[in-house]
C-alpha cells in the first residue's frame, strides 16, 4: 500500500517556516495572493479543494419503495447479521418476507425514515462551524454515506471524485462515524465498504504530475462514546424529560438506556460494542450525578438466534409488572430519529405499555445545537491531532477471521496525515 503524500501550498510552507514576527518575502506574499484569488470556477486543485467531512451511518429508506432494497442490502451484510454459508440464500429470503411488514412500520412514521434529512442537516451545520474554528482546513464540505440506503458509499465516493478530490489532485477526507460506540457490525462494516470502493475507484490511480500520490488522504473518527459534548447533549435531554414528572416522584424515575442489540455470535467474537455502550451510560450518569436509578437494555433483535439483552420492551413490561411505572427511555446509541425510535420505542414499547403518560422517551439528538457543536469540536480535535484513526481501530477482534477487515484496518491506519491539514 502506498502512503498518501501531503503537499501544502507554498504560502503555508512559508508561514510554517518562519516565526510570527517575521515579515513574509515578496515571493511568498505574491504566491499566497495568487492562491487565494483563484476563482472557484477554475478546475479544483489540491491547494483549494478543502476537507471532505463524510458522515457514515446505516441509513434508512426515505420512501416506502426503497424498503425492499434497504432490507436486501442489510441482510446481505455478514458483518451485521451473520448467517454463515447460507447468507446469500437466507438474506434475500428474509428481506423479501419482511418487506411488507417493515413498509407498514415506515408508513406509520410518515412514509420513510428521517435519518437522511437529519444526517445531512447535522453534517452541513457542523461544517459551517468548522469553517469558523478550523480555517486552516476549510472549506469543509459535507457528505453522507449510508451502508444500506441512499446515498450509498459508492455514490458518495463518486461524488467526491466529481467534486475535485482524488484523480491525481489529492485532498483530505474524514470518515466520521455516526455510531458513537464502535462495533464491527456498524462502524466496521461502513469502513470496510468505504475501503472497498476506495480500492475500486482509486486503487489503481496513477501518480500525480509531481510524482506524488494524488489519491484522497483518508482519516477516521471511529468512536467517541464519552466525548463531553455528546454526554452533555444526552444529559440535558434527560433533565428536560425528568422535569415533566411531579417533583415528589422525579428522583425515583427509572432511566432505561436503550441501544441497538447485536447477535451474541458477534459479541463472543470480541466486539467492543457492549463496553463502549456502557462507557457512554456511565459518563452520562456521572454528569447527572447519578440522580436516578438506571439500567441498560437492548432493542431491535431480529431472528431466532441469541442476541445481546435484556430486551427493551421486555424490561419495560417487567418493571411495570413490579409496580415501577415511571420510566424514561434514552436511545443512547442513536444520533437521530429513525424507525427504532419513532416506531419501535414510541409506538411499540411505549404505545403498548398501557402507561404512555408515565413511560416516556427523551428527545433524540437530531438538530440539537449542543450536539452539533460537539460534532464540530470532535472534528476539530481530530483534524488537529494528525492521527489517521484511533489506536483501538487498528486492533482486530480476537475471533476475527475477515481478511477484508484486516486489509481495511491496515489501509486506514497507514494513511499519512499532518496536524491541521
Amino acid at each position: 500500500m502506498a502512503s498518501m503524500a501531503l503537499r501544502l501550498p507554498t504560502s503555508q510552507l512559508c508561514k510554517a517556516a518562519r516565526p510570527s514576527s517575521f515579515r513574509p518575502s515578496l515571493r511568498c506574499a505574491q504566491q499566497q495572493m495568487r492562491w487565494l484569488a483563484t476563482p472557484t470556477t477554475h478546475p479544483v486543485t489540491q491547494k483549494n479543494v478543502g476537507t471532505a467531512m463524510v458522515f457514515l451511518n446505516m441509513g434508512g429508506p426515505s420512501t416506502l419503495d426503497e424498503v425492499g432494497d434497504f432490507l436486501s442490502r442489510l441482510f446481505a451484510d455478514a458483518d451485521l447479521i451473520p448467517l454463515g454459508r447460507l447468507q446469500n440464500y437466507l438474506g434475500p429470503l428474509i428481506s423479501k418476507r419482511r418487506t411488507p411488514k417493515i413498509q407498514k412500520q415506515y408508513d406509520a412514521i410518515g412514509g420513510g425514515s428521517p435519518i437522511r434529512k437529519w444526517s445531512e442537516y447535522q453534517c452541513e451545520e457542523m461544517c459551517k462551524i468548522l469553517d469558523q474554528i478550523s480555517p486552516e482546513t476549510a472549506p469543509h464540505k459535507p457528505y453522507v454515506a449510508f451502508r444500506y440506503a441512499n446515498p450509498l458509499t459508492e455514490e458518495m465516493y463518486k461524488k467526491l471524485l466529481a467534486d475535485g478530490f482524488g484523480n491525481g489532485r489529492g485532498g483530505r477526507a474524514v470518515a466520521f462515524t455516526q455510531y458513537p460506540q464502535y462495533s464491527c457490525s456498524t462502524t466496521g462494516s461502513s469502513l470496510n465498504e468505504l475501503w472497498k470502493w476506495r480500492q475500486r475507484l482509486e486503487g489503481k490511480a496513477g501518480p500525480s504530475e509531481d510524482g506524488k500520490d494524488g489519491t484522497i488522504r483518508w482519516s477516521v473518527i471511529d468512536r467517541w462514546p464519552t466525548h463531553p459534548g455528546l454526554v452533555e447533549a444526552f444529559a440535558r435531554n434527560i433533565e428536560e424529560k425528568l422535569a415533566e414528572y411531579p417533583e415528589e416522584r422525579r428522583k425515583d424515575v427509572v432511566l432505561l438506556f436503550s441501544a441497538h442489540s447485536l447477535p451474541m455470535s458477534v459479541i463472543n467474537r470480541g466486539d467492543p460494542y457492549p463496553q463502549e455502550i456502557g462507557a457512554t451510560v456511565q459518563a452520562v450518569m456521572q454528569r447527572l450525578n447519578f440522580s436516578n436509578p438506571y439500567r441498560l437494555c437492548y432493542q431491535s433483535q431480529v431472528g431466532p438466534q441469541p442476541w445481546l439483552g435484556p430486551q427493551t420492551q421486555t424490561s419495560v413490561e417487567e418493571y411495570i409488572h413490579k409496580g415501577q411505572k415511571d420510566l424514561v427511555l434514552i436511545p443512547i446509541a442513536f444520533t437521530s430519529d429513525h424507525i427504532e425510535t419513532l416506531y419501535e420505542l414510541d409506538q411499540e414499547v411505549i404505545g403498548e405499555s398501557g402507561h404512555p403518560d408515565t413511560v416516556k422517551r427523551v428527545e433524540s439528538l437530531n438538530g440539537n445545537p449542543v450536539f452539533i457543536k460537539a460534532l464540530a469540536d470532535l472534528a476539530k480535535e481530530h483534524l488537529d491531532s494528525g492521527l489517521a484513526c484511533s489506536h483501538q481501530n487498528s486492533l482486530r477482534c480476537p475471533g476475527c477471521k475477515s481478511e477484508r477487515c484486516a486489509a481495511s484496518k491496515k489501509f486506514f491506519a497507514g494513511q499519512e496525515i499532518l496536524p491541521g491539514h
